[in-house]
């Protein structure tokens, strides 16, 4: 029998924690460790709970998803640029080699979104591809993406913004590098119209996508030196570097200027062209299924997570691309993709928030869950993933993390974030990426300006919260949710149980939890420490194999020892 005490305060006035708990058999490979479940969780409230969350936004109880399992450690990545690999302070000029420094905490992450400017491959002369280096920048995505592969990290290359060259075509009042991909002039409504764009995602897929096989004759880099002792590009196919690639970004948006605007229906024309040429009719160099057909193609992330814009989308696949031989539509997206921050506000009625708040009382699981319903109702079942999400530590920012007690907002920032790769995990998203690496604008005061998990060299207290997540239980797959509040999930990595518990509020409401381990002789306790690499350990034994656990907003991880617990 499990037993949860629960304490309310109502102001932002007290310590937060949440709670992991681990069973394994530490001794006997064939003990019935993994059989061992908690049979029966009570709540008992010595307050009422003043932060009532929707019930849309709450898991469904004992809900096992079909499908394979994911582990944890794909809620963790990050958003991040070229610069972050490769500038040097030290050597400036050297755009040849990883910066070592933040590289180190880049491996903090299991995933990279690379906001990849188009500009910076083909940003000369239309027609003039170049990657190692690119000829505007310097940047050699060779060596990048080399090093995330020997380093175990997915890299997701977001193909975003158009060219200079694309950027002239348009009237002065007109020129922005965030317009549709099109020349000036085009149909948005027109598959053909993006042919330029198209032709830029072959060039990519073919040289860093899995298939060696490419005609070589399609194959273009710009081979001349830029100076006397210059390297210059080489060309190549089959890197087998990169499976994913994002076609735009926010092409939903509703701010900007008219050419910036395209609507469900021009943006799936767009991604017919980037997917495949437009089912093969833009020729023999245009899409990336055309350069490698296993190379998945996602979504650009959707700014008003609007399900409707997904679902018109897939409409017009339906009258433009019609059905495969299977019966299926012949889509033009392989992953669904949104962005969605946690706040008072709401994105998809263009409501305005004034602050973040923590993810389980905001409305992003009824949203997650729409998305997942939608993705599971076509035949291909395409995966969703949540590549924008995060806090600012600012205060004038309507994105902030706050204060909590005697919490630092470095440490609520951290609290939430981890709690959002907790969220998302249970409603079926299959990865997600923080924004960002580094602050975009140190010491700014606007919204996404300080949103950085990283900080000169060193990680912040939110990406010291995933590095240490990750070594302990990154490997463990997400199961099902046990119970609400305190929120309850089960982990598993082959026999192996894990418990999550978290008390899903922003108030500093905490309260005990007696967790029945059955056979456990004690358990072994992990504190989150931020400016550490691991957690903070220590043993407490059992009591007829119960203990006592404090539950609050910051996850806490316990591991219960099954054998003897001498050394």
């Amino acid at each position: 029998m499990c037993i949860f005490i629960l304490m309310i305060f109502r102001l932002k006035t007290a310590l937060t924690i949440s709670a992991i708990v681990f069973l394994c058999d530490c001794h006997n490979e064939s003990s019935d460790a993994d059989s061992i479940a908690v049979k029966s969780i009570t709540a008992a409230a010595v307050m009422r709970d003043t932060t009532k969350i929707n019930p849309i936004n709450q898991p469904q109880i004992n809900y096992v998803r079909p499908g394979a399992p994911v582990p944890l450690k794909n809620m963790f990545g990050i958003n991040a640029y070229e610069w972050n690999f490769e500038e040097n302070p030290g050597s400036p000029n050297d755009r040849k080699h990883i910066y070592e420094d933040n590289m180190a905490l880049i491996k903090t992450f299991s995933a990279v979104r690379h906001y990849l400017n188009w500009n910076r491959m083909e940003g000369g002369n239309k027609g003039d591809y170049s990657f190692n280096p690119a000829l505007s920048g310097g940047w050699d995505y060779d060596v990048i993406y080399e090093r995330c592969k020997k380093d175990g990290i997915l890299v997701l290359a977001d193909l975003k913004n158009i060219p200079q060259w694309m950027i002239n075509t348009y009237p002065a009042s007109s020129k922005d590098n965030d317009n549709a991909p099109v020349i000036y002039g085009q149909s948005l409504d027109d598959p053909a119209s993006y042919i330029d764009q198209a032709k830029m995602a072959f060039q990519f897929a073919a040289r860093y996508g899995y298939n060696k096989n490419v005609d070589k004759s399609q194959v273009r880099v710009v081979t001349k030196k830029r100076w006397n002792d210059d390297i210059p590009n080489q060309p190549n196919i089959g890197m087998s570097l990169i499976k994913y690639v994002e076609c735009g970004n926010e092409r939903d948006k509703w701010w900007g200027g008219d050419e910036t605007h395209q609507t469900a229906e021009q943006y799936a024309a767009n991604m017919s062209a980037f997917y495949d040429g437009n089912m093969g009719k833009l020729g023999p160099d245009a899409g990336v299924k055309t350069a490698d057909l296993n190379m998945q193609v996602v979504m650009g992330g959707l700014a008003s997570a609007d399900i409707k814009y997904v679902q018109r989308m897939i409409n017009w696949c339906k009258i433009h691309r019609g059905y495969k031989k299977d019966g299926s539509i012949n889509l033009c997206f392989d992953v669904i993709n949104y962005h969605l921050y946690s706040n008072n506000g709401d994105v998809r009625t263009h409501k305005r928030a004034t602050t973040g708040i923590a993810p389980e009382l905001s409305n992003d699981g009824s949203i997650a869950n729409d998305f997942v319903k939608l993705a599971n109702s076509l035949p291909q079942h395409p995966e969703v993933w949540l590549t924008e999400t995060g806090y600012d530590i600012n205060q004038e920012s309507y994105q902030k993390a706050e204060s909590i007690g005697s919490k630092t907002v470095l440490q609520d920032q951290a609290d939430w974030i981890l709690r959002t790769s907790l969220l998302y995990i249970r409603y079926g998203i299959k990865r997600v990426f923080f924004y960002q690496l580094f602050d975009d604008h140190a010491g700014g005061t606007s919204q996404y300006a300080t949103s950085g998990l990283n900080e000169g060299i060193k990680r912040r207290p939110a990406a010291d919260f995933i590095l240490q997540t990750t070594k302990l239980m990154g490997d463990y797959n997400y199961i099902k949710t046990i119970s609400r509040d305190p929120l309850v999930d089960q982990y598993t990595l082959g026999k192996k149980t894990m418990y999550v518990l978290t008390i899903p509020d922003e108030t500093g409401r905490k309260g005990f939890y007696t967790l029945d381990l059955a056979k456990a002789k004690a358990a072994n306790i992990y504190h989150l420490k931020a400016g550490a690499d691991v957690m903070d350990k220590s043993v407490v034994n059992t009591i007829n194999g119960k203990i006592k656990i404090e539950v609050t907003e910051t996850p806490v991880f316990v591991e219960g020892v099954l054998g003897s617990t001498k050394p």
